[in-house]
């Protein structure tokens, strides 16, 4: 079983942020995934300035935020070898517990129904972008994982039990890693945010420069998260956000202008909108850490209704895991 990795690290993005990406191309500040936890089955698409995404879906939709989760976790796991000095190669083989353990994730049937349809979908879903990585980039599509395999084995009562989980990362991921090293600690709490959130988390993560706010313009803020409905829609929820002020290690202003006047034409005009983000200064992040910790907006609602329990060496799952997440 290898060993958990050290909490939280995610691809390193520096490029700064005004209006759109400018500077290096990076991977954590575009929207590559479906911010939903159903299935997407809509392609998305991404263009601006000099860079563009384009990511089709497979028979189970788009990979959404919450796959993403076990992007990540590999993304530890490979960067842990680095920083050892260890060889790595594109395969990785590691636990559920110990994914779920790390995700905060509960350990149920449900969780593991899950766990098979976002490997499906991240070696499903189709990517094409111009962005390079290591110094290379990819004509045509690639997925995220080129194999992905839950390996069993059978008990004396001949149950299935979840043995590992055995992934390959594609070509253009692991050079992303492995040769320009964008990797970077997240905050413990990421797991516990909602799509949206975890998004602002990630584009400020990768933009925001110490004492300098960042300043983004609604409509392109919009683009950048990635959300895929009316701005309207993601204004209001921008001002829910902005109001909770839950985002790790960052404040979030949405400053909204008056609306201009009506005149003659028909229709609620609304005024022009920005968003602000400032990282904290370092002492306030560490006293507000346990408040966020422990904020019950943060908490995934399914966790909340399902018990966690310990598993052994091996985990176990269901013969059928949808049948049995569509049971409980």
């Amino acid at each position: 079983m290898p060993p958990a990795p050290p909490q939280g690290e995610l691809f390193r993005l520096d490029s700064p942020l005004t209006g759109e990406i400018r500077g290096e191309r990076s991977l954590m500040a575009f929207p590559f995934f479906a911010l939903s936890k159903n299935a997407w089955m809509k392609p998305l698409a991404y263009a601006t300035g000099d860079v563009t995404i384009e990511v089709r879906p497979s028979a189970r939709g788009v990979a959404t935020i919450y796959d993403k989760e076990i992007v990540l976790y590999i993304a530890s796991l490979m960067a842990a070898k680095i920083d050892q000095d260890l060889p790595v190669a594109q395969d990785f083989t590691f636990t559920a517990h110990d994914l779920f353990s790390v995700t905060g994730a509960n350990h149920s049937a449900r969780s593991y129904a899950r766990l098979a349809d976002a490997l499906e979908r991240l070696q499903g879903t189709q990517i094409r972008t111009n962005i390079e990585a290591g110094g290379e980039g990819e004509e045509g599509f690639f997925s995220w994982l080129s194999e992905a395999r839950l390996q069993y084995a059978r008990s004396r009562k001949g149950e299935k039990r979840l043995k590992a989980v055995r992934v390959r990362l594609c070509d253009w991921l692991f050079r992303a890693i492995l040769r320009d090293r964008q990797v970077l600690d997240y905050a413990t709490t990421y797991f516990q945010l909602g799509p949206i959130e975890r998004r602002i988390y990630e584009v400020a993560r990768s933009t925001c420069i110490e004492g300098e706010p960042l300043t983004i313009d609604l409509a392109t803020f919009r683009l950048q998260i990635g959300f895929q409905n009316q701005l309207a829609n993601f204004r209001m929820a921008i001002r829910q956000i902005a109001l909770e002020n839950a985002i790790p290690d960052y404040d979030l202003q949405l400053i909204e202008d008056p609306a201009p006047p009506q005149g003659g034409s028909r229709g609620r005009k609304t005024g022009q909108a920005r968003v602000v983000i400032t990282r904290r200064p370092p002492e306030l992040v560490s006293e507000l850490a346990p408040e966020l910790a422990n904020a019950p907006e943060l908490a995934d609602a399914d966790a909340t209704d399902e018990a966690r329990h310990d598993l052994d060496a091996l985990d176990p799952v269901p013969a059928d895991p949808t049948e049995a997440a569509r049971q409980e």
